[in-house]
């Protein structure tokens, strides 16, 4: 008996909270509106389709219901989509916030490196690593750039003349060689090798994190990796992962020994000219106050590196692809460019960091494909601080999603939205917009810190292989649908097909 009304105290006591917290929600829920919602599982039925189904739903919504929607999940589950600038621009200016539960899903692979940081090692890991990304340290990546986007296309000459192939894939081995160089100084072969261990547990993972983004434990990631099958395939990766990190450190560190330590902090102009550095050489060179990071700090940043390093940068280039296909007269006047500044023979010449900076227009063009394809496609935040927004007071934990895919759809701000148009990045077209119409690589204080770094290989991929072939679009490139977990895919490839320049 007494058992049986301690369980009812304690029922009661949770039940008034619930409910009590449920009533603030709904006042929120309320004020900005949104899809109706059913008893205990709120929204989700709206969202029970396949995969690519889930990105066009909630693309959906927020066009029934936006530019601003408060959506829910199991019970009191919920999140708080904004789509107007105007609020936007509060929430990432604002003094404090971290990331979304939604980045939690990448703990256990990236712990608390730069993407998952918050508060002061957030600020700190941001201080130590923005150098890292001076210009004379992009000007030694710019080699391997070269290198790898030749073997890319290199590699798809079996293909001009033929049927249309899968353009997203030899992108994503390219990108993955490359940030592997960049990032650790170590040639995996992704492009030769694409059976490489490595190379397949970084795609799997990515398949993964997406399997647990639409699994519906995936908002308790403690539950889902006890009871979800996937975990433990997700913790053996994880695991073999961090060895490959941890071993590469451990052999660079020992042989920089040999060498005279420089201090970045003291020293940066050593440091930026030193030849053949690499994001590895250049985390085991900073102190922080007199110390050197430890190899687990250093292993989260070189794996975040990694992560953001090549998935955003191959949807990039692969969807700037789909829309030169789609817009010959555009790419006509890209390889007008090319020749132009190159010559009438681009295939054999090095493009360097300077000659990167005369292609106005093929980076007019990527920053249109961006508009329309952005390579992070919604970004989250999760308030830290209590915060007015749009006239109600949003709580502590309060998460929010950006849907930076639509924003860059504002009818009001690009007319013709769905149009490609690389002269809506003009210079005189730019200076209309506000600062938050065009974030493809986020904004505020926690921007995208490699988005130079990006931009550099995208033009390096994009001049090698307009400079060689042009580039049709595949027959089944109408089917063509898009998916996200953090970073946008197309569902099943990009085909395209190549004819050889001559």
């Amino acid at each position: 008996m007494i058992v049986l009304v301690v369980i009812t105290v304690i029922f009661a006591y949770f039940l008034k909270e619930f409910l009590k917290e449920r009533n603030k929600l709904k006042k929120i829920s309320a004020h900005f509106g949104g899809p109706k919602p059913l008893p205990v599982i709120g929204n989700l039925l709206e969202f029970n389709t396949d995969i690519p189904g889930i990105f066009e739903t909630g693309i959906r919504l927020i066009k029934q219901h936006g530019p601003n929607l408060f959506l829910w999940g199991l019970l009191n589950q919920n999140i708080l989509i904004l789509g107007d600038t105007k609020q936007v621009e509060k929430v990432l200016l604002a003094k404090q916030t971290q990331k979304s539960v939604l980045y939690s899903f990448l703990n256990s692979w990236l712990r608390t490196g730069l993407l998952l940081a918050s508060g002061e090692k957030w600020f700190q890991r941001r201080r130590i690593i923005t150098p890292t990304f001076h210009f004379k340290i992009l000007e030694q990546f710019v080699s391997v750039f070269n290198r790898e986007a030749d073997t890319m296309v290199n590699l798809m000459r079996k293909h001009a003349g033929g049927k249309e192939f899968d353009v997203y894939s030899y992108v994503t081995l390219m990108a993955l060689d490359s940030v592997c160089e960049t990032s650790m100084g170590t040639t995996v072969n992704a492009q030769n090798d694409p059976d490489n261990r490595y190379v397949q547990n970084v795609k799997r993972m990515s398949v993964l994190f997406l399997m647990q983004v639409v699994s519906p434990l995936g908002a308790h990631p403690k539950v889902y990796s006890v009871v979800h099958p996937n975990a433990y395939e997700q913790r053996s990766l994880v695991q073999e992962l961090h060895e490959f990190t941890d071993n590469v450190i451990v052999n660079r560190r020992r042989q920089l020994e040999s060498e005279p330590k420089l201090d970045i902090n003291q020293n940066e102009e050593g440091l930026y000219t030193k030849e053949k550095m690499t994001f590895l050489d250049l985390l085991l060179n900073v102190t922080v106050d007199g110390k050197p990071l430890s190899d687990v700090d250093i292993r989260e940043e070189v794996d975040t590196f990694m992560f953001e390093g090549h998935d955003t940068t191959t949807s990039g280039i692969s969807f700037t692809i789909y829309q030169l296909a789609l817009n010959p007269h555009v790419q006509d006047k890209i390889y007008d460019e090319i020749v132009a500044i190159l010559g009438k023979n681009p295939k054999s010449v090095e493009l360097t960091y300077q000659s990167l900076q005369e292609f106005k227009y093929l980076e007019m063009a990527i920053k249109e494909a961006l508009r329309l394809f952005p390579s992070v496609p919604f970004i989250g935040r999760n308030l830290v601080e209590a915060l007015e927004l749009d006239g109600i007071t949003l709580p502590v934990g309060q998460d929010i999603l950006i849907p930076i895919y639509m924003i860059h759809r504002n009818p009001k701000v690009y007319p013709d939205p769905e149009r490609f148009d690389p002269e809506r990045f003009s210079d005189s077209a730019e200076s209309k917009r506000g600062p938050y119409d065009y974030i493809p690589f986020s904004a505020g204080s926690r921007n995208c810190i490699g988005q130079r770094f990006a931009m550099l290989e995208m033009k390096t991929a994009l001049i090698k292989l307009i400079g060689s072939y042009r580039v049709l679009p595949g027959e089944s490139m109408k089917e063509l649908r898009i998916k996200t977990d953090l970073v946008l895919r197309p569902n099943a490839g990009v085909p395209i097909r190549l004819v050889e320049r001559v």
